[in-house]
């Protein structure tokens, strides 16, 4: 005969499923918290007036022009979200990105009425030239090359001109070497001195930005962006950029992506203890819709267990397309 109870079991007095027993009392002993205040939404911002045209590959997710960012970021923040990151599709594109810094672009526009319209918003914009250049990379060409330095005087006028427009952070994502430090020295020289920097600091060269370029309108015509982005083979190398980026001045570096590069997070956030962001980027985004839709997945589970991992990890700021439903599962 099998005896339920044994002299060892009832003899057991640290039982781990005490804390467990109800909901209440899970709750009180939870260790990782999310709250809608800790994550960014990010917006895509295109040219004319009434426009929200969904990315395929992104369900859920739009093109929006001026008009309709801020009619997104005013419902965002009735959801408790309390910022955005902003992309811009320009219609006119050229081989050196100059649109990145004409003050009537879609970002700069689009920072204008944000403050204007939701002024307790907190706006970053996008740095980066991939969504400018006619050829879709991230920099100045010579050649098939990316020059670094001319690169980074043109990351420069970007910067400055979303800094113009009323931008609160700006958020360099194209991984020049110098870049932080040179914009932090033109923004100061020309009385920017309280626009903070959010540094792309260890951006992995990834399979999983593709629906971001479907959205953007951004991947390049030919080559990739190995010569810049980080391998993701490498983390040692994240610690070195991200220290370099916080000597030149960033006030917040971030991992990129998220879920791929958790032990990443986790070693910058123990190295360094500075403010870190880790970005939830298209793909990790894209899969989840699509397993959900296949109906493989719990999605709203899936979604908060993703976006605790990246919180327990050491995330402190979480950039995710997720941000409303996770503010609303939250509420």
């Amino acid at each position: 005969m099998t005896h339920i109870g044994t002299r060892s079991s009832l003899a057991l007095t640290r039982r781990q499923r005490r804390l467990r027993a109800s909901p209440a009392i899970r709750a009180l002993v939870q260790e990782t918290r999310l709250a809608p205040d800790m994550f960014v939404l990010p917006l895509f911002v295109c040219e004319g007036e009434g426009v929200r045209r969904e990315v395929p590959s992104m369900p859920g997710v739009f093109n929006l022009s001026v008009d309709e960012a801020v009619r997104e970021a005013s419902a965002a923040k009735a959801d408790g979200i309390k910022a955005v990151l902003l992309f811009g599709l320009p219609d006119h594109k050229d081989e050196v990105g100059s649109s990145a810094y004409d003050p009537q672009a879609p970002v700069q526009s689009a920072v204008r009425a944000l403050k204007r319209e939701t002024p307790d918003v907190l706006v970053i914009t996008d740095v980066c030239l991939c969504e400018y250049t006619d050829h879709g990379h991230c920099g100045i060409l010579v050649g098939d090359q990316i020059a670094n330095d001319p690169t980074v005087e043109q990351l420069v006028r970007a910067a400055v001109s979303h800094a113009a427009a009323g931008a609160d952070i700006v958020a360099p994502s194209d991984m020049m070497d110098g870049r932080v430090g040179a914009i932090r020295r033109e923004l100061d020289e020309r009385g920017f001195e309280n626009t903070a920097i959010m540094s792309y600091a260890a951006k992995y060269c990834s399979a999983f930005y593709g629906p971001f370029r479907d959205a953007a309108a951004s991947a390049p015509k030919f080559g990739d962006r190995r010569s810049h982005q980080m391998d993701p083979a490498n983390a040692r190398e994240a610690l070195r950029e991200v220290e370099q980026d916080l000597e030149e001045g960033a006030d917040i570096v971030m991992v990129k992506p998220a879920v791929p590069y958790l032990d990443v997070i986790r070693r910058v956030k123990d190295a360094f203890g500075h403010p870190t962001a880790a970005y939830h980027v298209s793909g990790e985004y894209a899969m989840l819709k699509a397993a959900a839709r296949n109906g493989w997945i719990d999605e709203r589970r899936a979604m908060l267990e993703t976006l605790t991992a990246i919180r327990r990890a050491g995330a402190d700021i979480i950039i995710t397309y997720y941000a409303r439903e996770a503010a609303r599962a939250l509420a």
